[in-house]
């Protein structure tokens, strides 16, 4: 168990990061719009709904995503939070979905 910004991370945990990306057109998903100062491209935030894969002794936790990828971040960034019940409710099917691709995966590795 990490704790970080007051908030204790544990494996299996649900989790939402923050992330800020760029693009000439940004998704329905995409929120705090804002242009960049060249005015070609849009920087926005959008929200990744991940699940903590392995807590790590120095304080970092690996993240996996809907697609299988592994990220790792401090327990601290402030762009990480732990899902409320309220987002479990809300977005249930997109944290099932990534642990759905997680048992998928350590099934496969286990077999071969």
């Amino acid at each position: 168990m990490v704790k970080g910004r007051g908030q204790e991370f544990q494996t299996g945990d649900w989790v939402i990061y923050h992330k800020t990306k760029w693009s000439s057109h940004p998704g329905p998903r995409a929120r705090d719009i804002k242009p960049s100062p060249g005015g070609d491209q849009y920087v926005y935030c959008i929200d990744k709904f991940w699940v903590v894969d392995e807590v790590q002794s120095d304080g970092s936790i690996v993240l996996i995503t809907r697609t299988g990828k592994r990220h790792i971040v401090d327990s601290d960034v402030p762009n990480l939070r732990r899902a409320t019940w309220i987002d479990r409710l809300r977005f249930r099917s997109r944290f099932q979905a990534v642990e759905m691709m997680n048992r998928e995966q350590t099934s496969s590795v286990a077999s071969e």
